[in-house]
């Protein structure tokens, strides 16, 4: 007999003491918004506390580093605000763009006086005084693995971060920082969706289900590719949407939440409509021969 996998939980264990919503809100495009007012970011955030989504996804570079400080006018405006809620956030991208508008060209910085402005830089800029989740954004070729270890074990020794994370790590680039930290890394973020199945069979899932680490999954709508356009995927997600009265996003985020392995799909829209039924995938409890339906629709063949 199948076994469905528990995507109803609606909290998963990150770290000692903390929890994470399983459905996490991105903030990403945030500062896009026509209106980034105080009163807006909270009605986004109000809308995502309805559906006991508490977890709110962000990181310094989002916006050309301005939408953390967008997020943070609405913790000032409501100070209470903060408590409701856990913030994620990322570091080590330096672009050419904003603060860093000088910069020579794009690149990784995984030094332990970047990481600590980071830090610092987000803790002003979001109207905190800790961070709930710190991710490394992309593996830098260049990273110390003691240095950076050593930073952010820091961090979480000073409080300022309760919990470290990577984000686009390959398992060894994780081996390999954890090796030189005493903090267990709490979670990678990386690129999964009907889009990109990859991550299935290529090692990544796989590597973080034997550590039991829960996997952040970014752009689970493959960046909107799967909400537009008909082909035998989007027909296939069609038909399941019809069948269980959501709409194809949810279908494409419950495809995550079968998986055993914890996945926590982080969706990003300005929309309060959209935000508003991001939760309705947990209406949809997919069957095995209904998600391999959809797995082989993506791959575009049959599986072997």
């Amino acid at each position: 007999m199948d076994t469905l996998n528990d995507f109803t939980r609606d909290r998963v264990t990150m770290a000692e003491g903390l929890s994470f919503s399983r459905l996490v809100y991105g903030m990403w495009r945030i500062g896009d918004d026509a209106d980034t007012s105080a009163g807006h970011v909270r009605a986004k955030i109000d809308a995502c506390l309805a559906q006991g989504i508490t977890t709110l996804d962000q990181a310094d570079i989002y916006g050309d580093y301005t939408a953390e400080a967008v997020l943070g006018q609405a913790f000032k405006a409501d100070p209470s605000l903060r408590q409701k809620v856990e913030l994620v956030t990322k570091c080590d991208i330096v672009a050419p763009c904003g603060k860093y508008a000088d910069v020579a060209c794009k690149h990784y910085d995984t030094s332990k006086a970047h990481i600590e402005a980071s830090v610092e830089n987000s803790l002003r800029d979001l109207g905190t005084d800790y961070i709930d989740l710190l991710l490394i954004h992309r593996p830098d070729p260049l990273m110390d693995h003691e240095e950076t270890g050593a930073a952010l074990d820091g961090l979480v020794k000073a409080g300022k971060i309760r919990a470290a994370g990577v984000s686009n790590f390959r398992p060894w680039d994780v081996e390999l920082l954890q090796s030189a930290m005493d903090t267990k890394l709490a979670t990678n973020q990386i690129e999964i969706s009907l889009a990109r199945v990859e991550p299935f069979t290529d090692g990544d899932l796989a590597f973080h289900q034997r550590r039991k680490d829960p996997v952040m999954a970014w752009s689970p709508l493959g960046g909107g590719s799967l909400m537009t356009g008909e082909s035998d995927l989007t027909r296939r997600m069609d038909a399941l949407a019809g069948e269980f009265g959501v709409d194809r996003a949810a279908i494409a985020v419950a495809f995550l939440l079968r998986h055993p392995a914890t996945i926590l799909p982080v969706l990003g829209t300005n929309s309060l409509e959209r935000i508003a039924k991001i939760s309705d995938a947990r209406k949809v409890a997919l069957s095995r021969v209904q998600w391999f339906q959809l797995y082989e629709a993506a791959l575009g063949r049959e599986v072997a």
